[in-house]
């Protein structure tokens, strides 16, 4: 057997997780000193201070700095996805065997939930809504609905993995900051609601800053919440094999499974 490729699993879901939270404040910063009158501009032309997220990434060259951003984003977070449903399977072995079948279903749910939140933040990136406001729109909702699903399936999976177990210091910073960046993604979303209904409908002064703001928000819970993944994969590697399969499988299952 041959090693192509090691690298640390920790250090690659660092980058990952950063990369866009890095790009939208780089984006919102020059879009708001250089393109100010663009990206205020609404259908109410009413006074606003706070620009949308689809507004300084919708913008040239913001536009292309994002889009390179995210690409760059979605393809570690797909095998990641994959690590955890692997990650979450290997601990039912210490549940009660009632508790199985509902904690596998779980775990493909959160795994479809996961894939969904990633297809549709590549579509709210790649169909901007200047160019399709009608089908941003609707994948927008579908990211926010997939996302707070995710967030509230993973929780809850924790708790039934978690029960009656000795965590570390780790474990509990990712389960402790999980609920923490759900519960501000709940009500940065009622928020969102409530000032996009007073924006659209009434075109209130502020009104779409203050709906901007609730989805910066959104947005920064949501990569906090991926974040989290630092202290539930604290010193994994990344590993590119070499040779034949019957080996490596040999090799792998005579070593000993640490959690």
């Amino acid at each position: 057997m041959a090693i192509h490729y090691l690298a640390s699993f920790h250090e690659i879901c660092v980058v990952t997780a950063l990369l866009p939270l890095v790009t939208l404040f780089t984006c919102f910063v020059t879009a708001y000193v250089f393109q100010y009158d663009d990206v205020h501009e609404t259908h109410c032309r009413v006074y606003n201070i706070v620009p949308s997220i689809s507004a300084i990434t919708g913008v040239s060259p913001q536009r292309y700095f994002w889009r390179f951003s995210i690409a760059l984003h979605i393809g570690p977070r797909i095998p990641i996805a994959f690590v955890y449903k692997n990650y979450y399977r290997a601990q039912l072995a210490r549940l009660a065997p009632s508790l199985v079948p509902k904690t596998s279903w779980l775990i493909t749910l959160i795994l479809v939930l996961n894939c969904i939140e990633i297809a549709a933040l590549g579509g709210v990136t790649y169909i901007s809504n200047r160019e399709n406001y009608p089908v941003h729109e609707r994948i927008f909702i579908t990211f926010m609905i997939c996302s707070l699903c995710y967030m509230l399936a993973t929780i809850k999976l924790n708790g039934i993995l978690n029960a009656r177990q000795t965590l570390t210091e780790q474990q509990r910073l990712s389960i402790k900051w999980k609920k923490i960046l759900f519960v501000v993604s709940i009500l940065s979303t009622i928020g969102l609601l409530v000032f996009f209904a007073k924006h659209r409908f009434y075109c209130h002064d502020l009104a779409f800053s203050w709906f901007a703001f609730f989805e910066y928000l959104i947005a920064i819970a949501n990569m906090l919440f991926h974040f989290t993944i630092i202290w539930d994969f604290p010193s994994q590697f990344m590993v590119i094999v070499q040779g034949p399969r019957e080996n490596l499988l040999q090799y792998l299952g005579a070593k000993p499974k640490l959690n």
